[in-house]
């Protein structure tokens, strides 16, 4: 048995780069910053910040490039890859990046969100989106939450 998944909840450290490939493919890339919190022996608040590449492709790499921008808080859900090439010095170079099969938008709506044009129309306030690479799915939150927790509850999680 085998499992390739990585999960994380962070920042996006830079606005989504989306592109096409030759035969029509959208492709979103991304940065997502996560980091780690802890205290050493003399109880001195240590942290360490570590950056993970992104990718998403098709319907849900638009709807990346759409919806995220720099500071956008999200979880993501995918496989670890990594690929590799021969740069312009003849040096082999490796990247690993987090390939994106779901992503939920963590940002409150309209807590810094990025400007939208056009007849576009933001999600309801009362919606969580959860996306991922086939469809758009919302789900109803807790209207009595308060707006200002971004604790994840133990009794929210469905397993």
């Amino acid at each position: 048995m085998n499992l390739n998944k990585a999960m994380i909840i962070g920042n996006l450290t830079r606005d989504p780069e989306l592109r096409n490939t030759p035969n029509g493919n959208s492709v979103a890339s991304f940065s997502v910053a996560t980091n780690l919190i802890w205290k050493d022996q003399a109880g001195q608040r240590q942290e360490r910040v570590e950056y993970h590449n992104v990718v998403a492709w098709r319907r849900l790499a638009e709807i990346c490039g759409q919806y995220l921008h720099k500071g956008s808080k999200v979880y993501i859900e995918g496989r670890l890859q990594t690929r590799d090439w021969v740069g312009q010095d003849s040096v082999k170079r490796y990247r690993t990046e987090i390939v994106a099969d779901n992503m939920i938008m963590l940002d409150r709506a309209g807590a810094g969100a990025a400007p939208m044009g056009g007849d576009e129309q933001p999600p309801a306030p009362n919606e969580e989106p959860v996306i991922d690479s086939s469809q758009a799915v919302g789900s109803d939150t807790d209207t009595d939450a308060n707006p200002q927790e971004d604790e994840i509850k133990v009794e929210n999680i469905p397993f």
